[in-house]
């Protein structure tokens, strides 16, 4: 028994000792890209992005009575009640309750406002998109503003899995209900 033992300590650093001695370093990926897939997700996007500008940059000439603002996010927005008097606006560790409604860029609705309810919204400190987030920090109290976003902006590549698709510009129209001031 003892003779099996030396045997099988013996063949364990041996083979040990031969796996240590052929090294064969780091592995290598088996494809190697030449950042091709990149181009082309580059080249894809500038044309999903100039499609939608494009879109949007017609909705906007279609409508010239309407004073369009084109913020420096990226997207465009209107007045429908502005309030000129105030200037508190919303900051970080605000909170603030604003009813929305949203839809495509040829006017359908997606989610009305009902469907959505008022919602309560702590500023930077909660996960909505990037537009909303953004253009929820121009407004005042009882302000409502309407928002063209490109799909960068809003939902993205994905959409939301129900109602909105994929890389679809929205059409947000947002009313600040109330600014309640951090204490912090």
């Amino acid at each position: 028994m003892r003779n099996i033992l030396k045997i099988t300590a013996g063949l364990f650093i041996g083979c040990s000792l031969f796996s240590c001695a052929d090294h064969q370093g780091p592995r290598r990926p088996i494809s190697h890209s030449e950042g091709s897939f990149l181009t082309e997700s580059v080249e894809r996007n500038k044309k999903l992005v100039a499609g939608e500008e494009a879109k949007i940059d017609s909705i906007i000439k279609s409508h010239p009575e309407i004073k369009y603002i084109a913020s420096d996010k990226g997207y465009w927005y209107y007045y429908q009640n502005q309030d000129s008097i105030s200037k508190i606006t919303p900051v970080r560790g605000d909170v603030v309750n604003y009813t929305y409604e949203i839809q495509d860029l040829d006017g359908n609705v997606i989610y009305s406002e009902v469907q959505l309810q008022p919602q309560v919204y702590h500023i930077d400190k909660e996960n909505i998109i990037m537009g909303l987030r953004h253009g929820i920090k121009l407004m005042k109290a009882s302000e409502k503003v309407t928002f063209l976003f490109p799909s960068h902006m809003a939902y993205g590549y994905l959409g939301d899995n129900k109602r909105i698709g994929r890389n679809e510009p929205l059409l947000y129209t947002v009313t600040l209900n109330k600014i309640e001031k951090s204490t912090n």
